[in-house]
This record gives C-alpha cells, sequence and structure tokens, in this order.
C-alpha cells in the first residue's frame, strides 16, 4: 500500500480547500455568460460520437462537454467543468506553496495569484483540453518534488498515471514531463530516477496514453499534419524575444510573482530542478514554434515559489501583508474583464479599448492566431451569434420545398459553424451538418448524394462550382460575432455534378 509523503511544514490545513472552495464559487459566477464558446460547441458534438480521439484534441475535453449536456442544453453545467479544474489546481498550488515552505500568507497569496492571472483564469472559464492541467501539471510537479524528499519510490505509479491522463486531454503535457525529467538529470536529485518504479510509472503513463495513440495511428496521425499546416498561415509565430514577451503578457501584472518564484527555485539546491524544467519547457515551445500559452500551466507551482518570496519581504508587518494582498486583488482585478464575461458586450469594448491604449498596446500583441481586430476579446466573440445562425439555417431548411427538403444535406465552412447548428439546430429538425474541418471530414457525407445542398460559410463560391445552380437565400449577420463571420452566405445548391463522396477528400481542412 503506498505510503503518504509526510507533512514537511506545519500549515492549518483547511486553506487550500478554502482557498479551492472560493475559487469554484468565483468562476461559477463569473464564467457563465454571453453563450457557448464555438470550441466548446464543437467539443459537445464530437463528445456525442465518443472516440479515443479526434482529428485535432484527445477525448477528454469532448466526453466532459457532452456529459455536461446530457440534461439538456446548460452553459452554467458546461462551464462548472472548468470551474472545478481551476478550484482543483489551485488547491494542488496552495499544497506546493506548503511543501516549499509557505505559511498561511503564502498560500493565500498562492491562491489569489493563480485565481487571477490572466492565461490561467481563462483556462477555468471555458471548457478546452488545457482545462485538465490546472489540476495535473502542478500535482505533477508536486509529486516529483515529494519523490526528491524521501517519499515512497511507487509514487512512480501516480506520476505515471497522471501524465497518462493529461495526454488523454492534451499532448503538451508531454513536453512538461520531458522538461521536469531532464531537470532531475541535471541536478543531484537524479537519484530518485534510479528505481524500477520509475520505469514502471512511465509503462502505467504509456498503457493509458496508447488507445489515443492508437486512434491517431489508424487515421495516420491527422494532429500532426494539422499542426504543420497551423504553422504556414494560421499560428502568429514569434521569435523567442517575442515569445517571452508573451509569457510576460499572459500573465500580466502578476508576472512579477512567478518570475521571483523562477529565481528562488535556481537557489534552493534540492528544488533547482524545477527551475530548469520550466526554462527548458520554454526552450521546447521556443523551438518547436508552440503557441505562447502552451506552457501555461507550468506557472502555479512557480507561483507557489513566488510566495515564498513575498513572505520573505514582508515578514517583519502585518500592514505590508495586508496592502500587499489587497494589491494583489486590485492587480487581478484589473484583468479579470478581458479573460471572464463579467461586463455586458459594450462595457467590454469600451473597457478593452481604454485598457490597451493605457498600456500603449493591441490586440496583436497578445494574439496566437492571424485574425482581424474586433471590439470584443477573441474567445468572446467566439461566443456570440450561434443560436441566430441556426435559426436563420432552419429558415432556410424550411423554405424549401417538401422533396428538396428530405434530401436537403447542410454544408458548413468551419467546425465552429457545423458544431453550432447540430447543436442549436435539433430543435429545428435539421439533419446533421457536414463538414470538411477538422474532425468533420473523418465523419464523412453521412450518405448523403448532395443533390440538395444548403452551403454556410465564405468559402460556398467553391464548393458552388460542383453544382448546376447555386442561389445566395440568406446573408448571416448578427451583434458581437467574429468579424470573419459576419455577412457570410448561406447558399442552396442544387444539380450536384458529381456525387458528393467523389469530391469529398477537395474539401479537407486540418487546420
Amino acid at each position: 500500500m503506498l505510503q503518504s509523503p509526510p507533512t514537511r511544514v506545519a500549515s492549518p490545513p483547511h486553506i487550500p480547500l478554502l482557498a479551492a472552495i472560493a475559487v469554484f464559487a468565483l468562476h461559477l459566477i463569473g464564467n457563465p455568460h454571453y453563450g457557448f464558446f464555438r470550441d466548446e460547441l464543437y467539443f459537445i458534438i464530437c463528445g456525442r460520437h465518443l472516440e479515443w480521439g479526434y482529428v485535432d484534441q484527445p477525448p477528454i475535453a469532448p466526453l466532459f462537454a457532452a456529459g455536461s449536456q446530457m440534461f439538456g442544453h446548460s452553459l452554467v453545467l458546461l462551464r462548472a467543468v472548468p470551474a472545478f479544474f481551476a478550484a482543483a489546481g489551485v488547491y494542488v498550488s496552495c499544497l506546493l506553496a506548503v511543501e516549499f515552505g509557505a505559511t498561511t500568507f503564502g498560500q493565500i497569496i498562492t491562491a489569489l495569484v493563480v485565481f487571477f492571472t490572466p492565461v490561467l483564469m481563462d483556462f477555468g472559464m471555458k471548457v478546452s483540453p488545457d482545462m485538465v492541467g490546472l489540476w495535473l501539471w502542478p500535482l505533477l510537479a508536486l509529486y516529483t518534488l515529494r519523490l526528491t524528499k524521501g517519499a515512497d519510490p511507487r509514487w512512480w505509479l501516480a506520476v505515471g498515471a497522471i501524465t497518462g491522463i493529461c495526454l488523454q486531454s492534451k499532448y503538451s503535457v508531454l513536453f512538461f514531463a520531458a522538461a521536469l525529467l531532464a531537470g532531475l538529470l541535471l541536478t543531484p536529485e537524479r537519484r530518485i530516477l534510479f528505481s524500477h518504479w520509475f520505469p514502471l510509472g512511465c509503462l502505467l503513463g504509456g498503457l493509458i496514453a496508447l488507445p489515443n495513440f492508437l486512434w491517431q495511428a489508424h487515421h495516420g496521425f491527422p494532429m500532426v499534419e494539422l499542426l504543420r499546416n497551423a504553422h504556414h498561415g494560421k499560428n502568429i509565430e514569434r521569435g523567442p524575444l517575442g515569445y517571452l514577451l508573451q509569457q510576460i503578457l499572459f500573465t500580466a501584472l502578476l508576472s512579477y510573482v512567478w518570475i521571483a518564484g523562477l529565481i528562488w527555485l535556481f537557489r534552493q539546491g534540492r528544488m533547482r530542478f524545477l527551475g530548469y524544467a520550466f526554462v527548458i519547457l520554454i526552450g521546447l515551445m521556443i523551438l518547436l514554434h508552440g503557441k505562447s500559452y502552451y506552457p501555461a500551466n507550468a506557472y502555479p507551482y512557480l507561483i507557489a515559489a513566488g510566495s515564498i518570496v513575498i513572505e520573505s519581504w514582508t515578514k517583519r508587518s502585518r500592514a505590508v501583508r495586508l496592502t500587499t494582498t489587497a494589491s494583489v486583488v486590485i492587480l487581478g482585478l484589473i484583468t479579470v474583464p478581458m479573460v471572464m464575461p463579467v461586463l455586458p458586450e459594450a462595457q467590454l469594448a469600451s473597457y478593452q479599448d481604454r485598457l490597451f491604449r493605457t498600456l500603449h498596446m493591441s490586440s496583436e500583441a497578445v494574439a496566437t492566431e492571424h485574425e482581424r481586430p474586433q471590439p470584443l476579446p477573441s474567445d468572446f466573440s467566439d461566443m456570440h451569434g450561434w443560436p441566430a445562425l441556426a435559426a436563420q439555417v432552419a429558415g432556410v431548411y424550411q423554405s424549401l420545398p417538401p422533396g428538396e427538403r428530405a434530401q436537403a444535406v447542410i454544408y458548413a465552412e468551419n467546425y465552429g459553424e457545423a458544431a453550432a447548428i447540430d447543436f442549436f439546430g435539433r430543435q429545428y429538425g435539421l439533419p446533421d451538418v457536414i463538414s470538411g474541418h477538422n474532425q468533420y471530414y473523418l465523419w464523412g457525407t453521412h450518405g448523403h448524394r448532395g443533390d440538395v445542398l444548403i452551403c454556410v460559410g465564405n468559402d460556398c463560391e467553391t464548393v458552388a462550382e460542383q453544382f448546376q445552380t447555386c442561389v445566395v437565400s440568406a446573408t448571416f449577420s448578427a451583434p458581437w460575432i467574429q468579424p470573419f463571420e459576419d455577412g457570410i452566405p448561406i447558399m442552396v445548391c442544387n444539380g450536384i455534378k458529381k456525387p458528393l463522396a467523389e469530391f469529398w477528400p477537395t474539401v479537407k481542412g486540418y487546420i
């Protein structure tokens, strides 16, 4: 039976739990506004076609997303999922702070900074593959740290299981695990690797991740193709300095805490491997052109280390500690409206404009993909317009003569449009949607010939070449939506020139 590692620092055990409860409640209040996010709709539809993998992600996010909607449409239940992972992440971060030597004040600072750090708040706001890492990346660091302090080597099995489960959520944890391993190899703490439990832990992690690997292999590793395509036009690739600058921007006005924590770790002999791990992780991400937010789930352990520094700076005065706590809250609140949907849209648009002008920056500074300027943060724009799109497509579908309606199929340009019509279209009796984008491409044509096709999106002109006639029946527009979705046509096409299945390979788009 596994023995729990001994507690290193006497500290009130209720602080991590109270912090987690508070974070869960705050996210539950702040998260479920505006509407369903584009990717959330896609995850829900993917989860209804449950598999061991998908073109663009492992199965965990779709599983949770679809599960939250089993009893009907509920934005509250959907957003409760990332709220849970945000709370669990704060809980483990506080435990890390204790492991580093923090007292009550250090744990409170850790909880506040982890909660308010913009990129981490964003992960806890909406369902995404990154949300699981809020909990499991810090837990991976915690268990590895405890192993270096003499914990039962059988805890390598827990480390392996955590890594395997994380791989079923997002592949980037593989680079974090490799960075942790490299950090250990660079320090005397490498001694913990010389245990037969270490390879057994690696084997366990591999077995947990194996089903998704086999799914990807069976389909020709579409994720590799998608990443390659994204590097050629979709993603903004930044140089080393630009990448490092974005780490500051994503952690905003509280970045000094994790920077102090990183420096502190390098000054601690037995914990230096965690400092090396972060530096190596960032280096890997720069080398492989990973998006700037990919390493973000490592910040909680740096923040926990930074709380030790803040405790040391403020130890002589309770007033200074109260002032420090208040300043963390105030600095954190400045960026909350940018990552949590708590303001009405018009107020948020004005707030974003004033904030960027004050900081002498634009939205491009924090963008990870090429996109047109918009009045709301990109994620929030992607939460608007979807029910209206489904309703407008339904209106076109219902306007068809009964004979055409019976054989009509709906084609959408991208998975956001397709998933929105699938999700909201059930109430209108719409047929399943087809698309060439990512997982929708693998689902194919659902047996439709395509004699009558309703085309939604900006690529309808290309699709129209396959038909004898195509008529624009409607044009979609809605407030606050993504600029590239505004004004898209909804066409009705008749007289397909060759069966849909024959030209299906030409619509494939993994990106």
